[in-house]
């Protein structure tokens, strides 16, 4: 994990559904922010929708450690928690928590598969059964995304959680639970008349 994403915030002193229903017709979203030590309260926030919705453009806002600048304070935080429209997709409230690079959290993280065309040229298709997956480790250790390398696989192969390369400190939740939860990821099976003339076109 590398960088810092910035989001600007204001103290909100208004809450309620009242309050946060004006706040998004005049273009900003209602947020909180908590955690950090432990005489640490919550504090009510507001941002920007459109800085909200450029910062959600880039993947990596959603597992980076973020700058929230409050004022003439900057807090230190992850992404926990957003909440669309469900009709626009529009965020209507984001969740932060106050972290530190030793803080441990629980996140879920995409997939991304890769080298997917050498299996469709073999005759193959992809299956994928998970896009993303829930991890934990310490904030500091918190990847991107877990790559997925298909590359050479045949038919019938099939990767489950347990298969994947997982960075240095990064522990998968599902597989805290029992070997019974080592879930199927991806697979490969064999093409179908029209897949074959899909990826030809």
């Amino acid at each position: 994990m590398s960088g810092i994403f910035e989001i600007n915030a204001v103290v909100r002193g208004e809450t309620g559904k009242g309050a946060s229903r004006r706040l998004r017709h005049e273009g900003k979203i209602p947020a909180v922010i908590y955690g950090g030590a432990k005489n640490r309260k919550p504090q009510s926030l507001t941002i920007e929708v459109r800085e909200m919705i450029k910062a959600l453009e880039n993947e990596a806002f959603y597992s980076h450690v973020l700058s929230v600048i409050i004022g003439d304070k900057t807090e230190q935080a992850i992404l926990m928690d957003l909440q669309r429209h469900p009709a626009t997709g529009f965020p209507t409230h984001a969740d932060f928590e106050r972290v530190t690079k030793s803080t441990i959290v629980h996140k879920r993280v995409p997939l991304h598969f890769l080298n997917e065309e050498g299996v469709i040229k073999a005759g193959g298709k992809v299956l994928h059964a998970a896009s993303e997956v829930e991890v934990t480790c310490k904030v500091g250790d918190l990847p991107e995304f877990i790559a997925v390398d298909v590359a050479g696989l045949t038919v019938g192969t099939v990767i489950h959680l347990a298969e994947l390369k997982l960075p240095k400190g990064v522990t998968l939740i599902e597989l805290q639970k029992g070997a019974d939860h080592d879930a199927p990821v991806v697979s490969i099976v064999k093409a179908t008349g029209g897949d074959v003339e899909e990826a030809a076109e």
